[in-house]
């Protein structure tokens, strides 16, 4: 079996661990007031990776967060990949510089191109993009706007230029607990021939073994928050029933 990763998830915003339904910022749950510790927390119970996302980057255009992802690289073992604002090739060199393992890049993959290009070109597997689609359309800046660019034509073009690693939310199912888009994400895979994280809707352990199963036709893993904060999943299990190292 192909390499399947369960991702905790950390969104950051005003230094504290928060989730939004919809990526609404007017919808916010604060989980925990220290994402360190959260961090911590969820590589003791066997996490492989750390997902952060800079809630207030994303929304300013700009890394906000940097300090605290510092802290938070350096508080685990685990690698750690991060998304939210990253525009400039000095915001990816920063945040590597801090430990960081992997950056996300998601607004820029539509607004600037030649940046992104670069960025492939220079760290390769250091990058990932993010794929934020609203009805198979790619959302940017922090899911507030959407672009009139396909999500899969986005994947196969970035895939030429060096993608390796797409994270795909279907922005419909994320904080609403209803499973994940299993189709398009596999579908995803299959368009850009590299390996696509579900993320957005996992909600029980049977949506993780949905999407383990199709691990063989690209489907590198499972981004998951808010079920791991209300414990409809237990990291730990989910970790040893459906995760391949």
């Amino acid at each position: 079996m192909s390499k399947f990763i369960i991702y905790p998830a950390i969104d950051i915003r005003g230094g504290k661990a928060v989730r939004l339904v919809q990526g609404d910022y007017n919808q916010e749950t604060v989980y925990n007031e220290d994402p360190v510790a959260a961090a911590r927390d969820w590589e003791a119970q066997g996490g492989q990776w750390v997902h952060l996302v800079d809630l207030d980057g994303a929304k300013a255009g700009h890394p906000v967060n940097d300090a605290l992802i510092g802290r938070i690289a350096a508080a685990v073992q685990v690698p750690v990949q991060v998304g939210g604002g990253l525009r400039t090739e000095a915001d990816v060199e920063r945040l590597l510089g801090l430990g960081v393992s992997r950056v996300i890049l998601g607004t820029a993959a539509i607004e600037d191109r030649a940046f992104v290009s670069k960025v492939l070109a220079k760290h390769g597997n250091k990058v990932a993009i993010g794929l934020d689609a609203r009805d198979g359309y790619v959302a940017t800046r922090g899911w507030l706007e959407t672009s009139a660019v396909k999500a899969e034509d986005l994947a196969v073009e970035l895939a030429q230029e060096g993608a390796e690693t797409f994270i795909f939310t279907d922005i419909s199912r994320d904080g609403m607990m209803s499973g994940p888009n299993v189709e398009a994400i596999v579908r995803l895979a299959q368009v850009s021939g590299r390996t696509v994280i579900a993320s957005g809707g996992v909600s029980k352990p049977e949506d993780l073994a949905n999407l383990a199963q199709h691990a063989d036709a690209g489907v590198g893993g499972a981004i998951v928050g808010k079920a791991l904060y209300t414990g409809s999943i237990h990291l730990s299990d989910a970790v040893r029933r459906y995760s391949q190292a």
